[in-house]
């Protein structure tokens, strides 16, 4: 057997080993309820938020005065052609929390992208180096950590102005450190096991050590914390765009709802309820789905 056709069933045979473990890992989770029900109302939530326009067609931005504060279609004067009613202006409730949910969803979802690749990057360069390296690299984390982390985004929002991509950049950038700690500690354990000291000793390079070796070792814990921190993420978007420092108008989005809603709390209760219950339903089922990752991959909890 030459060394290609030997290179190539190495491969072959970790990936089959890692589909496997990904299996193993999803039937884990099913064996949980919770994590189970939180896994399904994400992937509804999911798929309403993209493909909604295919059964529900009505423009999030149409104003219509003379339908405004129609209640919910099960509430008395309410009308089957705006099921969860309309606001202030007379724009379509349903679609707008659906169109919000597309916001919410991007911007969570991208935004733990973001952070878990600089909190990857420099937990594993602080952790494997060690040193003066390390000793930079949580320097810079306490600063963070010891400026609120909402008083950053705001301040960071103020001066590059408000817009879906400076909102992810900024939550990201702003959320690094969590995963950097967490990684790091892992790296620390790892980094002097037998396996990455064999390594070294045939040659091979630092990166190669790092990304083949360590990262796929550690990135079981940044998963689920990936998982959870989409609920946090969720709730910061909320509040920027509540206080007019998120996703710019006229794009709707949940905090922005609120926002325009509270004012009119006591007369039109649909316009602050629905979409609160909206992000309530989606923090929920990514908390739910995390927790039955956090006990799928903890073998302590395997046959709890």
């Amino acid at each position: 057997m030459n060394e290609k056709s030997s290179g190539l069933m190495v491969i072959t045979e970790e990936i089959s080993l890692r589909l496997k473990y990904i299996a193993n890992t999803i039937k884990e989770v099913g064996r949980r309820p919770s994590a189970l029900a939180g896994g399904i109302l994400l992937v509804i939530i999911l798929l309403t938020s993209i493909f909604f326009p295919l059964f529900y067609s009505v423009d999030p931005l149409d104003v219509n005065l003379l339908q405004r504060f129609t209640p919910p279609a099960w509430q008395e004067a309410g009308s089957l052609a705006y099921p969860l009613g309309t606001d202030n202006l007379g724009r379509d409730i349903l679609a707008r929390i659906f169109y919000g949910s597309r916001v919410s969803l991007i911007v969570g979802f991208a935004a733990v992208i973001v952070a878990e690749i600089v909190g990857i990057i420099l937990g594993l360069v602080s952790g494997y180096y060690g040193g003066k390296t390390d000793s930079i690299i949580m320097r810079i984390a306490d600063i963070f950590n010891a400026y609120p982390f909402m008083l950053l985004t705001i301040s960071v929002m103020a001066v590059l102005g408000p817009s879906t991509l400076n909102l992810i950049l900024v939550l990201g950038i702003s959320d690094w450190v969590t995963y950097a700690r967490t990684i790091r500690g892992s790296v620390l354990s790892l980094k002097n096991k037998e396996f990455v000291e064999a390594s070294r000793a045939i040659g091979t390079s630092h990166p190669v050590i790092i990304f083949r070796h360590i990262l796929p070792n550690v990135i079981s814990p940044l998963l689920i914390l990936g998982t959870l921190r989409v609920g946090s993420i969720i709730i910061w978007e909320s509040g920027l765009s509540f206080l007019g420092m998120g996703v710019p108008p006229p794009m709707p989005t949940w905090g922005r709802m609120l926002a325009e809603g509270r004012v009119y709390i006591t007369e039109a209760w649909w316009l602050v309820c629905l979409p609160g219950l909206a992000i309530l339903l989606t923090i929920l089922s990514v908390n739910l789905l995390g927790d039955g990752l956090r006990d799928a991959f903890d073998p302590r909890l395997k046959n709890i």
